[in-house]
């Protein structure tokens, strides 16, 4: 394949991986975070399991194995977004939101050394110091601290990043160690996304009662989140793993704020701020730093 279409898949999965934050925010208005995270993944486990059915793939593979790929879909996916939603639900642009996700690669990659035993050293933990820095530094700017509700909210992402960095060191110590325990992408694809939809029944049936506006924009945001961006982009994202090495296609994560924030500001107006800028540029250089730390040492992905 060559580097002309290497470049358009690169730029299809940003736009599509990142369009999930605007999608939320335009879904909220008709339901709770929690249903409308049970509705897509409910979607989501269905369509799934009727392509394993269809391709005489599907099959149980027994807790053992089913039980690691469930916890893993609940914090990758569950916790993930529901930190996100949550956030967004209370007034936290989806740009901010996005940045503080973002120090979610710089935390694992850090962490990694101690928890999976992979190479760690300063450029990592300086890099991750720096990461943290920059959104603190845009996080508090935007905090309004007369309003508890208001500090609640913007922490609310990092719950985000504890969970996909859990998740993301469990799946990696499963890939170092070659345990049996890994299934190929769609059969893992199908417990993780199962086992989110079983984990967000509860709250949307028992808090929110499943309430839900099916309007037409919210029906065509729901099609969207299901088929552009957790069928869509997790495809591509699988296509530039097989074509692109890791460093390269961990990257790509790092234009989530910014693409995130232009995209916030055509949909909703969210405004730039400057501290958001600054903050900005503090994770970019703890990412540049992060990189040139596997560039030189080549630590293990």
């Amino acid at each position: 394949m060559n580097n002309r279409t290497t470049i358009f898949l690169a730029v299809g999965f940003v736009v599509l991986w990142n369009s999930g934050f605007i999608g939320a925010e335009y879904g909220l208005p008709y339901t709770g975070p929690f249903t409308l995270l049970f509705w897509r993944y409910l979607a989501l486990t269905f369509i799934v399991f009727l392509s394993l059915l269809i391709s005489n793939r599907f099959r149980w593979v027994g807790w053992r194995v089913a039980a690691p790929n469930m916890l893993i879909g609940v914090l990758a996916h569950g916790v993930w977004l529901t930190c996100v939603l949550l956030a967004l639900d209370n007034q936290v642009p989806a740009g901010i939101v996005a940045l503080v996700v973002a120090l979610q690669p710089l935390v694992t990659g850090a962490l990694s050394g101690p928890f999976v035993g992979e190479g760690t050293n300063q450029y990592q933990w300086i890099g991750l110091a720096l990461g943290f820095l920059g959104v603190f530094v845009t996080v508090v700017s935007r905090m309004n601290f007369d309003s508890l509700t208001s500090v609640w909210s913007y922490l609310i992402p990092l719950g985000s990043v504890v969970a996909i960095t859990i998740a993301n060191l469990i799946q990696r110590r499963m890939d170092i160690k070659k345990e049996s325990s890994k299934l190929p992408v769609d059969l893992a694809l199908f417990y993780q996304s199962f086992a989110t939809t079983l984990a967000l029944a509860l709250p949307a049936i028992f808090i929110e009662k499943l309430s839900t506006q099916w309007a037409p924009e919210f029906i065509y945001t729901m099609i969207w989140l299901i088929l552009a961006v957790s069928l869509g982009a997790y495809a591509i994202m699988y296509l530039l793993i097989e074509r692109i090495d890791a460093t390269r296609m961990a990257s790509l994560f790092y234009l989530g704020p910014p693409v995130t924030m232009l995209m916030a500001w055509i949909a909703f107006g969210d405004l730039v701020k400057t501290m958001d800028i600054v903050g900005l540029a503090m994770v970019f250089i703890g990412v540049v730093l992060t990189q040139f730390n596997v560039k030189v040492y080549h630590t293990v992905k």
